[in-house]
């Protein structure tokens, strides 16, 4: 028999054409999904370090949150029913006066609660003291592209937040020495524009010229609010896009959040340059509007989900796809009558495979296949808001949640199992989280 560190027996699995199989046991050995076959062939062909029941259970891949802010966890429930500017209101005071000591903390309970939604790994676009975040990452198991936020522009930027452009790079640069491949590989460290509005010239050719040099990616907020638009007209006369394509920024290894005010012709710009795009629904539609999300899939642009954050509501990427859907058939389905402007199948691709391409990892992440890595769940399907159903694919995005996945396997490694996370201490984290908001509530309002 050949040895293999994981057997899950029984289950049925989420196939990369978007089909459901019948039930089948996958073999997972060395961060690799090895073999995928019937139940009775891998049970005498494999024996198991770790067996896992999959009966009742739909092995998926990881879902891949796009774009989050790990520095805002302990913001949840702030920034709802507020009037703009919400960022200079709140959001800056508080990231200002975070202590390395309420990163790592905010960093390990947002791991924490991301593990138990079912995502696997996630593309921070940064905050302060990114090294304490990475720490919580390694710590946690899961798989992260973390950038440091910056910035050197804006009156209402302050404090850690605000840097020179060259103290901005060289504070990246240090975290990409220390952290870059930390987690056995799991970790890799970005750049970051926080926007154009916060962002000088200068800044945006220095990170343009480090991301290059170093191989790794840059993760930037785009036409997110007319506001950044009117900025680059007024200042440079161009959109946002275009901007940062005569920068040149535009490529393979940028990943931009948001995407709510682009025009048809940032659309085909970003496409050719092969740009990847984020959608952060909820966000998005509280604050800022309805995306193009139909036509920039038509576009040939590979598309992921982000939560943004757990300020307003959860880390749930099951929440995300069912507003994306309903509000891009609202949006843009209705007045045309077209029901599968944004189908089940594509969310659901959207919030796998969309995301780990937006973190360059397309080719070993987001589908269950042979000769990938096994970052995957599981999910409760026997239950009765799932089953039974006449299409589960349809039912796991309209009907499941995070609550729903059961376990979860990172880089070969078991990190939940039936609920309980393996590598964290869920009870110290939240009751540390709880007295780390408060300190910082004092210090920041």
């Amino acid at each position: 028999m050949t040895k293999c560190d994981i057997l899950i027996q029984g289950c049925r699995v989420l196939q990369p054409d978007m089909t459901i199989s019948g039930t089948c046991s996958v073999a997972i050995d060395k961060t690799m999904i090895c073999k995928i076959g019937p139940e009775a062939e891998l049970a005498q062909e494999y024996r198991a370090e770790e067996l896992l029941d999959g009966r009742g259970k739909l092995l998926m891949p990881g879902l891949v949150d796009g774009h989050t802010h790990t520095c805002q966890q302990l913001l949840r429930g702030r920034v709802s029913d507020e009037y703009p500017m919400v960022w200079t209101r709140f959001l800056v005071p508080f990231e200002s006066n975070l202590r390395p000591e309420d990163s790592y903390v905010s960093g390990q309970l947002a791991c924490l609660e991301m593990i138990k939604h079912g995502t696997t790994a996630f593309a921070d676009s940064g905050g302060v003291y990114m090294d304490r975040v990475a720490d919580a990452v390694v710590e946690s198991g899961m798989r992260a592209a973390i950038a440091k936020s910056t910035m050197d522009m804006g009156n209402a930027i302050t404090g850690a937040m605000k840097e020179t452009a060259k103290e901005a790079v060289a504070h990246t640069r240090e975290l990409y020495k220390g952290y870059q491949g930390a987690g056995d590989g799991r970790v890799d460290i970005w750049f970051a524009i926080r926007q154009v509005m916060t962002c000088s010239q200068d800044l945006i050719a220095m990170v343009r010229d480090a991301a290059e040099e170093l191989h790794t990616g840059i993760h930037a907020h785009l036409c997110e609010h007319k506001d950044e638009v009117s900025f680059c007209l007024q200042n440079y006369k161009l959109r946002p896009a275009q901007f940062l394509e005569s920068m040149g920024v535009l490529g393979p290894n940028l990943l931009t959040a948001h995407n709510v005010m682009l025009s048809d012709e940032d659309i085909a710009l970003m496409a050719e340059r092969g740009v990847k795009v984020i959608h952060c629904p909820r966000a998005n539609l509280a604050n800022h509007g309805f995306p193009k999300a139909p036509q920039i899939l038509q576009a040939g642009l590979q598309v992921g989900l982000g939560c943004d954050g757990a300020a307003p509501s959860n880390l749930d990427l099951f929440d995300e796809m069912k507003v994306l859907r309903y509000g891009m058939i609202a949006y843009w389905g209705l007045p045309s009558f077209n029901p599968v402007v944004m189908t089940c199948a594509t969310v659901l691709k959207m919030a796998s495979w969309g995301g780990a391409c937006a973190l360059g990892k397309g080719d070993i992440l987001g589908t269950v296949e042979e000769g990938k890595k096994a970052d995957v769940i599981l999910l409760n399907i026997d239950q009765p808001h799932i089953q039974p159903t006449q299409n589960l694919l349809n039912t796991i995005v309209e009907a499941a949640n995070g609550h729903d996945v059961t376990d979860s396997i990172i880089d070969g490694r078991l990190v939940m199992k039936n609920r309980e996370v393996l590598t964290l201490d869920e009870e110290k984290i939240c009751f540390e989280a709880q007295k780390h908001m408060e300190e910082i509530i004092k210090r920041a309002y």
